[in-house]
């Protein structure tokens, strides 16, 4: 099971922490690293507005043939995604310890500003430590 990395979208659809852990998925530039999270962005907002019980929170997982996306939504809008091996169950689990990250260090810190880049060195450190590289 591999664990090829981590994307957090803001409530506004823009990329805010992007993170590759493994090979295996095609290096891209930032500029669509960035087009990605917006696409994915609308498809979650779309999922939730077309869903036939009408109170979808939208889509939670992509699956391909050689990987899946998993997306964990906040109550403030932002998402959380992390791009596994078919065959990795864990995600729901790691992204939750990632959004705990994200509020013991992020959201707490006195110097990042809400909906912006995440530039907090511990935040990264944590990441590194949770996923071992």
């Amino acid at each position: 099971m591999a664990i090829y990395g981590l994307w957090v979208i803001n409530k506004a659809g823009g990329l805010v922490y992007q993170r590759n852990f493994a090979n295996g998925l095609a290096q891209l530039t930032s500029n669509e690293y960035l087009v990605l999270a917006g696409t994915l962005h609308g498809i979650h907002a779309i999922t939730a507005r077309i869903s036939p019980t009408g109170s979808s929170s939208g889509v939670h997982v992509i699956e391909a043939e050689s990987f899946k996306i998993t997306i964990f939504l906040t109550a403030t809008g932002t998402k959380f995604v992390l791009l596994t091996s078919t065959g990795e169950y864990t995600a729901d689990t790691m992204l939750q310890k990632v959004y705990e990250i994200y509020s013991d260090t992020v959201v707490k810190s006195p110097f990042h500003t809400p909906e912006m880049p995440i530039r907090v060195d511990g935040f990264d450190g944590r990441i590194t430590q949770l996923f071992g590289q």
